[in-house]
């Protein structure tokens, strides 16, 4: 059937002779089949169904690179503000390896990550995570489309004391893994959804080894796939690569041939010249730019501890591919385009050192290509019909000179009226319609619980949760 929204208010359409967004009043958009058939104006085709575009603006769904449904829900309230001093304030080492969920709380940790996700308009997510049962399925149902990218390494990290970083290897296990991620990126591929497909992801660069990294690069090639990596991520992660090499984490990724256009950075923070990590060249910046590579910028949780990148505006003047990802809790999508925004110009100290059309172009068509996809992140025909239908009626879009604008800077997932996702809908007035979203978040609650209950046993000094985590207030 052939649905059309007729005379949007507005629509973010895509002009593919200026290869850029624009504003396109009085619009209708068209599709069938789950793709967009026709953005302009006065569509005179057939119609099977008919939606009035009154007070509404349709933009394409947001494209979210890096992400951790799998764990990262179970973390509220726990790591808000908690980083390790000896460590330079990450979390990382110390605290996520003892704040994870059983088994029993991944697939509500999942639910209540792509219900967030949908609600703040993503249709696309890259999520990052280990495998786990049933996830494929889970995947399928939240109605998303999701770039499965499951996790590998050589080594697991752990610290006996908060301020050193130890390895535990294991290079075998890790090419095991990466083994069962290809195969698992397969039945992806396969899904009677049609909605998934793959990406290559060595977890962490310190935690594989060099062959580990070069096959599974060469693998994402011969496959035609993306390859991400978290790397740059930690001034502890910085020192141990250079140790090891001799070079900074984006020097030596380089010198390994790894970087290209086809390949993603998580976080991608702490350059050569960055403050907290001074290095004799200056030459990261200009490398990620000169091979085409992506950062996939994540800011909520990294702010969380007085970190942040050095800047946005600096990253695309220089060149630099930007896509943006909701590392941590909230998956809320358009809140983490805000902060990228704020913490952007506060870092330039200059209002200009970035524009909100070079942010939502990061959202979307920087994401997409990212992930090697033309199709998504833009509303065009031919593209997957992938859209957000923003009610710009509401009184926090009001005034709305320039809504999107007033979308990202103070309404938010609030305005969000639907969400479709190859044309079906999944979103409907701050409903998920695919998914139990409050059941979920009803048994993460529990969940948690059996973590808090659990931590003495994993800290390495056995602290309980409220020694590491005070919370607000004392209880009485």
């Amino acid at each position: 059937m052939i649905s059309v929204i007729r005379k949007a208010e507005l629509v973010v359409a895509w002009d593919a002779s200026a290869k850029q967004h624009v504003y396109m009043p009085d619009a209708d958009v068209v599709h069938e089949d789950g793709k967009l058939l026709f953005v302009g104006r006065d569509y005179a085709g057939p119609v099977g169904q008919e939606t009035p575009g009154a007070g509404l603006m349709v933009m394409p769904g947001l494209v979210n690179i890096h992400s951790h449904p799998s764990s990262e829900p179970m973390n509220k309230g726990l790591i808000d503000e908690v980083g390790s001093p000896g460590l330079y304030n990450s979390s990382l080492y110390e605290y996520l390896p003892i704040f994870r969920g059983d088994a029993e709380a991944v697939p509500n940790c999942v639910r209540v990550a792509l219900s967030e996700l949908l609600l703040s308009g993503v249709t696309t997510v890259a999520d990052l995570s280990m495998a786990h049962p049933g996830w494929l399925d889970i995947l399928a149902e939240s109605g998303m489309r999701v770039c499965i990218a499951p996790m590998f390494r050589s080594a697991r990290w752990y610290t006996k004391n908060g301020h050193v970083v130890e390895y535990e290897w294991d290079a075998k296990a890790g090419e095991k893994a990466m083994v069962e991620a290809m195969s698992l990126i397969e039945r992806a591929e396969q899904h009677e959804c049609g909605r998934l497909f793959g990406m290559v992801v060595p977890a962490q660069i310190d935690t594989c080894t060099p062959e580990l990294l070069r096959d599974s690069h060469a693998e994402s090639k011969a496959r035609g796939l993306s390859w991400q990596i978290h790397a740059a991520q930690a001034v502890s992660e910085f020192h141990e690569i250079t140790r090891r090499h001799g070079m900074t984490p984006i020097g030596w990724l380089h010198e390994q041939g790894l970087l290209g256009p086809r390949s993603i950075i998580g976080h991608g923070i702490f350059l050569d010249d960055h403050p907290s990590t001074p290095w004799h060249t200056r030459r990261d910046l200009d490398i990620l730019a000169e091979t085409g590579t992506t950062v996939a910028h994540c800011p909520t949780v990294f702010a969380r501890r007085g970190i942040t990148l050095k800047h946005f505006g600096r990253y695309k003047r220089g060149g630099v591919n930007m896509g943006v990802g909701t590392d941590t809790y909230p998956h809320n999508m358009l809140d983490e385009l805000r902060l990228v925004a704020y913490l952007a110009r506060t870092q330039a100290t200059d209002p200009r050192s970035m524009t909100t059309h070079e942010l939502f172009d990061a959202a979307t068509i920087g994401g997409a290509t990212a992930l090697g996809r033309d199709d998504i992140g833009k509303l065009a025909a031919g593209c997957r019909a992938d859209f957000v239908l923003v009610d710009i009626t509401h009184p926090q879009v009001r005034p709305a000179r320039d809504p999107l604008r007033s979308l990202i800077y103070a309404a938010g997932d609030r305005a969000i009226k639907a969400v479709y996702v190859d044309g079906t809908k999944v979103v409907e007035n701050g409903e998920v319609l695919t998914m139990d979203y409050r059941g979920a978040a009803a048994a993460l609650h529990e969940a948690q619980k059996r973590v808090i209950a659990r931590v003495p046993q994993t800290d390495w000094a056995h602290r309980t949760v409220d020694e590491i985590s005070p919370p607000t207030f004392n209880w009485v």
